[in-house]
């Protein structure tokens, strides 16, 4: 991935797959030696920017990234259904197209999210799981989706779509909050991968707008709170001392319900820790995947059907 000065790298992916409920995902294989590793990204971003975490843990783990749907270069659901559940449908074709046997996972806020509906809609997928952050509403019942008075889906719906180049777009992101906190590289792969180039030496963004705002109106309407118990592999719940989202109070709530949880607090970091030090989370992430895989070695993943809506149909 290049720095800021560098020229665009466009990623290219290693494959594309089809979900239970028709969405074309695009994955990439980021390499690395060592157990399977499946990378998602937040809500706006995309697989390129969690490259420099794959590249700090090439030497331990080898490492599998994805578009979530109508991210980056994975399409839209066709019926405009933007229920979360319909990530762990994402992820879970790509670990079935992949083959990969029961890997870790990392993922970051809806991505940390996505793994854990996975995981519950697929008991045994994975072998450990590293959540940063994951966003959760901590209730038995979950809550309407709020397309109204929605802050977060309000802010997207303002969100700029086209920049007049690739330099004016770094320039734009890395002088305001809260991109200007990611790591160099982390931030050019959001502009070389998030957006797409326009046709008149522009760039455009890959992830529209209102898909956006309907994912944020979706965020709390999921159920992984309430299935948490179905979740028996170590789970790490990850955030940074500096967030202002989802830190110790909500993970420790998260925690009091998984079997094998732990809480880690890293310091200097926020909510996009991930992409602010990419280096501090894979030293954190693979002690704590560490411990997972020796609790529970790569093997034979489960197959318990899953139904078009990301949840068990037995």
């Amino acid at each position: 991935m290049p720095g800021l000065d560098d020229d665009a790298v466009d990623v290219t992916p290693s494959g594309r797959c089809p979900t239970a409920d028709g969405v074309s995902v695009a994955y990439y294989d980021m390499g690395g030696t060592g157990p399977p590793l499946v990378l998602v990204h937040a809500t706006g971003f995309c697989a390129a920017v969690l490259a420099p975490l794959a590249r700090a843990l090439g030497d331990r783990f080898h490492s599998v990234a994805l578009d979530l749907r109508a991210h980056g270069r994975s399409h839209p659901p066709p019926s405009g259904d933007f229920d979360w559940h319909g990530f762990a449908l994402d992820v879970l074709a790509v670990v079935g197209e992949t083959g990969l046997e029961r890997p870790v996972g990392f993922g970051h806020s809806a991505g940390g999210a996505a793994l854990l509906l996975a995981e519950q809609a697929r008991p045994g997928t994975f072998s450990g799981l590293y959540l940063f952050e994951p966003v959760v509403y901590p209730g038995d019942v979950a809550l309407t989706p709020m397309f109204d008075n929605n802050p977060m889906s309000s802010a997207a719906l303002r969100r700029r779509e086209v920049f007049g180049s690739r330099a004016e777009a770094i320039a734009n992101f890395s002088s305001k909050a809260p991109l200007n906190r990611l790591h160099p590289e982390a931030l050019a792969a959001y502009v070389d991968n998030g957006f797409a180039p326009d046709g008149d030496g522009g760039m455009r963004l890959r992830c529209r707008r209102e898909d956006e705002a309907a994912i944020y109106a979706h965020g709390f309407s999921h159920d992984a709170y309430r299935h948490l118990a179905d979740v028996r592999c170590p789970v790490t719940l990850a955030c940074g001392a500096d967030t202002d989202e989802f830190g110790t109070d909500f993970l420790s709530l998260f925690a009091a319900r998984l079997d094998h949880a732990e809480v880690v607090v890293l310091p200097g970091l926020g909510h996009f820790g991930p992409l602010q030090n990419p280096p501090a989370l894979a030293a954190s992430l693979a002690g704590s995947l560490a411990g997972s895989l020796a609790a529970s070695p790569p093997g034979s993943a489960a197959s318990s059907p899953v139904g078009t809506d990301g949840t068990p149909t037995s």
